[in-house]
């Protein structure tokens, strides 16, 4: 049996920063992902991703910066267990759980930590006849590796934050980029749909709006993208690649059944502390819900500093949370 004071279920970059927040307040952490390495989606989906919007960095691509993550809970020793998923809950007569995996490793914490960001997760595909046959052969739900589409000719489907910056990134690096999208405006940061217009409007990408996916054609590979636009007239499209970017379809899994609130598949919390309602159970990050949610990275950052400080009671509740400070040479220290 492992033995921690906090166990954190999810090792996305929210999770990896809850093990600094706890660390700070001396209290290890064990940490549970179904996916086999750490990230979450950033290192399983969008690994080469710039993200624009983490303070101090004005472009930072997403396994770099689940790299420095992993640099700044180092010194606080978590351990995790990856690629198991989470199968069971137990509570301790003491208040305490005991957590169990698919691969029967059990954890016994304090308290638990809901991090899982969308849960398992698996991209929402287009609905096309041929979509299977072409899938691994031009068809590719993300983006790995960018240099994968050096030179070549890339149709990007989507409104949101993904297609609109894998749109602008790419612009650089594919021979020709072609952004299709079913609505005339788009869903993600308004900053990022400006420099999508711009670039269509200087002719660095293509832009066509209010069109849909309709067929896939090629022989062996995908070759062609046929549209339909609102009055039905088709566009046929020359392509080595499309990548649909059209999100994750989310699931909670065994999570569902420990007796949380569920709205939407994500958990309610209350914004307090970013407790679940139910004792010693915490959600943060993309999976929990609230009034005036905004699914950031830098929102599940926030709530983790917070929970982990509602957290303390149950690790050590003889003590009393507090901080004081010093002056050393002049200098304010703890």
């Amino acid at each position: 049996m492992i033995t921690t004071d906090i166990c954190i279920i999810g090792a996305g970059p929210v999770g990896l920063f809850a093990v600094f927040e706890a660390g700070l307040l001396k209290m290890r952490c064990h940490l549970i992902d179904a996916l086999p390495q750490v990230g979450g989606q950033l290192s399983e989906i969008y690994p080469q991703k710039p993200i624009y919007d983490i303070p101090g960095y004005p472009e930072i691509k997403a396994q770099e910066l689940v790299d420095n993550l992993m640099e700044q809970i180092k010194p606080f020793k978590p351990t995790f267990s990856l690629g198991e998923r989470v199968d069971h809950l137990t509570k301790q007569e003491d208040g305490s759980y005991v957590i169990t995996t698919n691969d029967k490793t059990q954890i016994h914490a304090q308290v638990i930590v809901i991090a899982g960001g969308l849960g398992c997760f698996e991209p929402r595909k287009p609905v096309l006849e041929n979509l299977e046959h072409f899938e691994g052969k031009g068809v590719a739900y993300m983006v790995k590796n960018p240099e994968q589409f050096r030179d070549k000719k890339v149709v990007l489907a989507g409104g949101g934050d993904s297609a609109l910056d894998w749109a602008i990134y790419l612009a650089d690096v594919a021979k020709r980029v072609t952004l299709v999208h079913r609505n005339e405006t788009f869903r993600g940061a308004p900053d990022s749909a400006a420099k999508v217009f711009d670039m269509a409007n200087n002719g660095k990408i293509d832009l066509i709006l209010s069109a849909n996916l309709k067929e896939l054609g090629g022989n062996g590979r995908l070759a062609t993208v046929l549209l339909e636009d609102k009055a039905k007239s088709q566009i046929k499209i020359d392509t080595d690649y499309l990548i649909p970017l059209f999100g994750l379809s989310p699931k909670l899994g065994p999570i569902a059944d420990w007796g949380l609130t569920i709205d939407k598949n994500a958990i309610e919390v209350d914004t307090t502390d970013y407790s679940t309602g139910v004792d010693r159970i915490y959600a943060i990050g993309d999976i929990n819900t609230y009034p005036g949610k905004l699914k950031l990275i830098l929102c599940g950052f926030h709530e983790a500093a917070i929970m982990m400080h509602s957290a303390f009671k149950y690790v050590y509740p003889d003590q009393k949370l507090s901080f004081k400070y010093t002056t050393v040479n002049g200098v304010n220290a703890f």
